[in-house]
């Protein structure tokens, strides 16, 4: 059961230097399935921790969130197959003809050079976000409708997931038929743990029973006194809802 429940937790690399990212990536390999490498760290180190961790052995999510003109999300798209990564995002609210040219240019870049495809996922609402926010943005509907709306619209432009608040999981879940279809959940706090700024969140538990492929879990493990106790109680909680 534990392999399984590993298999679902990316550990979030939202750390500031590149020497903290290796030193997490030491002492959770193995333990946890995936590391998220996002625009901080990114930001700070470029390209070259992504590669210096899929080089060696460990696989990563991409979280860069494209989100620009076609042509430009589709060129990111190919320079982020070619990193070797396992999974990465772009912003569903950026429209059908720039996911539907992301995921082409994916299929094609994969199958011209021999590269591993990685899977592309949508996101849908930020978790940070709520109802006034989004209202504040010019779109009037609740966070739940807004994701299964951008939800479908993922799945006609060809994409192999979203990220979605662990609240829209069982509804996109029940919504999106395609099989297979992966639903990404970041705003996961272990039982107990501070919110810090999500406002809709879940704990692990709670998350994999409503239907997340994978759930995404930073500062509750990597900002702990023992990272590796702190994944292996969030292990336990996935087993309890895997259970």
């Amino acid at each position: 059961m534990k392999g399984v429940a590993k298999d679902r937790l990316i550990v979030a690399l939202d750390v500031s230097t590149a020497r903290r990212a290796r030193e997490l990536v030491d002492s959770l390999r193995g333990i946890v399935g995936m590391f998220k490498v996002g625009s901080q760290l990114f930001t700070e180190a470029g390209p070259k921790i992504v590669s210096e961790i899929v080089g060696s052995g460990n696989d990563v999510f991409l979280d860069l969130k494209f989100h620009d003109i076609p042509n430009t999300v589709a060129l990111s798209a190919v320079a982020a197959t070619r990193l070797g990564v396992s999974i990465f995002n772009v912003h569903a609210s950026g429209g059908r003809e720039m996911m539907q040219r992301a995921a082409d240019a994916v299929s094609e870049v994969a199958k011209k050079e021999g590269l591993k495809r990685p899977a592309v996922i949508a996101v849908t609402v930020l978790t940070s976000s709520d109802a006034t926010m989004l209202s504040e943005i010019g779109i009037g509907s609740e966070p739940e409708s807004q994701a299964c709306r951008l939800s479908l619209l993922a799945e006609a432009s060809g994409m192999d997931g979203i990220v979605a608040s662990p609240r829209e999981v069982a509804v996109v879940r029940s919504t999106v038929k395609s099989p297979g279809f992966l639903i990404v959940t970041p705003g996961i706090r272990p039982a107990g743990a501070a919110p810090d700024d999500q406002k809709r969140i879940m704990t692990p538990a709670q998350a994999i029973r409503a239907g997340a492929d994978y759930i995404v879990v930073g500062r509750p493990i990597t900002a702990a006194k023992n990272p590796v106790e702190s994944a292996e109680q969030v292990l336990e909680e996935i087993d309890s809802g895997l259970g």
